[in-house]
């Protein structure tokens, strides 16, 4: 909602001048209650008007007019309000009928229902704004909110801990991940050997040798095979702890892919309605594969270095402790730079990864969408518009690199302001004779590879967040809560009868009530066609029978059982279902009738397809059944993919059958002859047809007319003609128009 939207809602007070005007005409003891701001005309264009409500009357200025209209308030009065298609109207009513009405766009919903409250009660304080559930997090949301402000503001899952959480995908790697370790401790101790061998080298044979002794070639022998065996043994294992690791993450990658997209395959229409496809196609693949090449690469330097510096640490703690406490002097600005800079490098790689993910939607858009890109001419403005994209990708890495490039010189620094301190006060120990040189040449041996790994230890903490942002945006999907949960005390279905029964059921869709009080109730067997004008609710129904959404209000059964209580999948498989837009996968025409069963034979699908009208044309392409339809089935007209549409879900012998605008794809003659493959199938099945041209439900046992969310006629298609209502009004606005059209083909 807009500010003024959000006032209104929540009983805020009159704005001026409007309140001056209304003060000027008010009553003793009168005084504004409520307000609505509506912005449409009687004509449907968008247009600023006011109503203002006090105990006695009702103040209207309508759009394009100055004057106020005044009306009188008496008992016998009501507020009414219809939503549809987008919009609104708010109507006056008493015993005679409407006196006066008010429209508005569907954003002013909440506001409208606030001022119906005040009306209702205006001798009573204002009403309290209604509340609902979060299905997710569970707490309250306002009921004109499209989505809770708390799953929206916060991430379901903490950057803080999105990492850790990745152990739940390492357990089953655990004994691997534990040798990977072992060698990563091996290595590391390995490669401290050969500093600590210099100190003897130094003042047992070198400084000697200088002072005219002779070179001991047993001990020089010693030492030199010493640093070349500890030098094998690191590079040993390094390379096994190397291959380990990189085989455990690349697992743990793939178990956290799979994870996902099954995650999102329960999750409900509702839940993709409000993400992009790029998006979640970057979580999925570019995320993961951060999360990867941290766990394979930059987690194991990680872990190296912090097992070389605590083994350094103490190798230099045993050789000088003064020095080794000098050493740490530039410890305390290191972390408090890391400390600085860790939520900058999270929040920006967490944008980063976001406007990869829009610059990966423009592509899925325009991919699949190509052949619109090409017929509209707009294929400079599609790649201006993954510029733009791109160009933001380029903004928000720039502002994360300009943080990073600050702070890693600036650690680099520190270490060498410590590596010059630790060699002069060396320097001078050594001149007062308190350490040897030996000792001085390890110490700083030592000190320059604590620098080094306390350095890299800095600079992985960039990496490390970007793959933290990575794992908090993958678990954000797995943290979501399907709004068509799986029932805990599940009623399995077996094959169903079809009796469908609809006790009062309504849907909310965030603000929007689309459909309310609907009870109905469909026979084993029976056909039933869903008429109305567009928006009145028709495919809604059909989306809570297949239960790709939940009711709000009311229930839906299926032979007795409330839908809710079967598991979805064996529920659904009873349902078949062709939508009106058909949607087809790359691969065979085979492979797409047979979707609902893999396992079908050949036999099966052909007579599916013949059932469907689809053989003939099929048999005519290359080769036939094994023909590849495309991406989308961009390579077969509407009318062949609406056929393979319909043999995909007869294949399946449902003995649900929904279509959904099942012929508003196909011609007149391919209309004819699926209509006659339908005649056929209905019976014994249970029907629920939604159809553009009306004269396709003729034929049905049974029409309910929906409008506005609930159901106003019902009955046969000549009964509902003999009413002269809602129906006979589509009707013959259908033939009048088909028989301008057929009247223009002839001229």
């Amino acid at each position: 909602m807009s500010n003024a939207q959000q006032q209104v809602a929540t009983g805020a007070s009159l704005p001026e001048p409007w309140r001056s005007m209304i003060l000027e005409k008010a009553l003793p003891g009168e005084s504004p209650l409520s307000w609505l701001e509506t912005d449409l005309d009687d004509h449907l264009r968008y247009h600023s008007g006011v109503l203002v409500l006090t105990q006695q009357r009702i103040f209207s200025r309508k759009p394009g007019f100055k004057d106020w209209e005044i009306i009188n308030l008496t008992s016998d009065m009501t507020l009414k309000r219809k939503d549809h298609a987008g919009a609104g109207v708010l109507e006056l009513m008493d015993s005679q009928g409407r006196i006066s009405f008010w429209r508005y766009t569907i954003g002013h919903s909440p506001a409208v229902r606030y001022f119906i409250e005040r009306f209702n009660h205006r001798e009573q304080p204002p009403v309290e704004e209604k509340t609902f559930t979060c299905p997710t997090c569970g707490s309250e949301m306002a009921e004109g909110a499209l989505e809770c402000s708390k799953c929206a503001d916060k991430p379901v899952a903490p950057a803080s801990s999105a990492l850790f959480r990745l152990i739940q995908f390492a357990k089953p790697r655990s004994m691997a991940i534990f040798i990977g370790f072992a060698m990563t401790l091996t290595g590391t101790a390995a490669g401290l050997i050969p500093p600590y061998l210099t100190m003897p080298i130094m003042d047992e044979v070198l400084i000697p040798h200088q002072n005219g002794q002779p070179v001991d070639e047993k001990l020089v022998t010693f030492f030199l095979l010493g640093l070349l065996g500890s030098s094998l043994l690191a590079w040993l294992m390094t390379w096994v702890r190397t291959y380990i690791m990189a085989w455990v993450s690349e697992r743990i990658g793939s178990d956290l892919r799979n994870a996902a997209y099954s995650h999102l395959q329960k999750l409900s229409l509702e839940y993709f309605g409000g993400k992009r496809t790029g998006d979640l196609i970057s979580r999925i693949g570019t995320d993961t594969d951060q999360i990867c090449t941290f766990l394979s690469l930059h987690l194991l330097d990680f872990v190296t270095d912090v097992l070389m510096i605590a083994m350094t640490v103490t190798i230099l703690l045993s050789i000088n402790p003064w020095l080794t406490l000098i050493a740490f002097i530039p410890l305390p600005v290191i972390a408090w730079l890391l400390h600085l800079v860790r939520e900058r490098l999270r929040r920006g790689f967490k944008e980063g990864m976001r406007a990869w993910g829009e610059m990966t939607t423009v592509l899925a858009d325009t991919i699949p969408g190509i052949r619109v890109v090409k017929a509209f001419a707009q294929e400079n403005r599609e790649v201006e518009r993954f510029g733009k994209a791109n160009d933001h990708v380029l903004e928000v890495n720039d502002r994360t690199n300009f943080v990073w490039a600050t702070f890693a010189p600036m650690v680099t620094f520190c270490t060498e302001v410590g590596l010059l301190i630790v060699w002069g006060f060396g320097i001078y120990w050594v001149a007062k004779d308190t350490i040897t040189v030996g000792v001085l040449t390890a110490f700083i041996t030592y000190i320059g590879r604590f620098y080094t790994r306390l350095d890299s230890m800095s600079r992985i903490a960039s990496i490390t967040q970007r793959a933290a942002a990575g794992a908090q945006r993958l678990f954000d999907i797995l943290d979501r809560v399907p709004s068509v949960p799986e029932p805990l005390n599940p009623v399995q279905p077996g094959r169903v009868k079809g009796k469908i029964t609809f006790d009062k059921v309504g849907f909310r869709y965030g603000n929007r009530m689309v459909t309310h009080d609907i009870s109905m109730e469909i026979q084993p067997g029976e056909m039933v066609g869903l008429v109305g004008p567009s928006g009145s609710g028709k495919s809604t129904l059909v989306n809570l029978v297949c239960r790709f959404y939940d009711v709000s209000e009311g229930a839906i059964r299926v032979d007795g059982h409330d839908i809710r209580s079967f598991p979805v999948s064996e529920y659904r498989r009873n349902i078949g279902l062709v939508l009106q837009e058909p949607f087809l996968f790359y691969g065979t025409i085979a492979e797409n009738i047979a979707y609902g069963r893999p396992d079908a034979s050949r036999a099966e699908v052909v007579a599916a397809a013949r059932a469907a009208r689809a053989h003939d044309f099929i048999l005519r392409l290359p080769e036939g059944y094994d023909s590849l339809v495309g991406e989308r089935g961009q390579s077969l007209s509407g009318g062949e993919r609406q056929r393979i549409s319909i043999a995909r879900a007869l294949l399946i012998d449902p003995q649900i059958l929904i279509l959904d605008e099942a012929t508003s794809s196909v011609d007149t003659e391919t209309e004819r002859e699926i209509q006659e493959a339908l005649d056929n199938l209905i019976q014994g099945r249970t029907t629920i047809a939604i159809a553009h041209r009306l004269s396709t439900l003729t034929k049905a046992d049974r029409l309910v007319v929906l409008e506005n969310g609930s159901i106003v006629e019902e009955g046969k298609h000549e009964d509902l003609l003999a009413l002269d209502g809602t129906y006979a009004r589509l009707y013959h606005a259908q033939e009048r128009a088909s028989m301008q059209e057929t009247v223009s083909q002839n001229d």
